[in-house]
């Protein structure tokens, strides 16, 4: 699995949680490190072939339920905290 791959299941698995929940309607901002994710799915850049093509087509619908998403780039060093929690994670996987 590579980065980009993991980065995209975290958003679908956000995503589905936020709808399990009910939440599609909320106002949502997704806060990544990833300049990948957050340009792509704002609609900057486009995806190309990848390991991460799937994962990025099925954010892309789960996306598209959510009229009030937007996407916020937070600079690694800025985000120590979720940083720390995704390498816990991935210890422990």
């Amino acid at each position: 699995m590579s980065s980009n791959v993991a980065e995209y299941a975290a958003l679908c698995e956000a995503l589905g949680f936020l709808l399990t929940n009910k939440h599609q309607d909320s106002i949502i901002e997704v806060r990544s490190d990833s300049t990948l994710v957050v340009n792509q799915m704002s609609g900057k850049w486009k995806s190309r072939k990848g390991l991460y093509r799937e994962k990025y087509l099925e954010a892309v619908r789960l996306c598209a339920r959510f009229p009030k998403l937007r996407f916020r780039w937070i600079p690694r060093e800025e985000n120590g905290e979720a940083d720390g929690l995704s390498r816990e994670a991935y210890a422990l996987a």
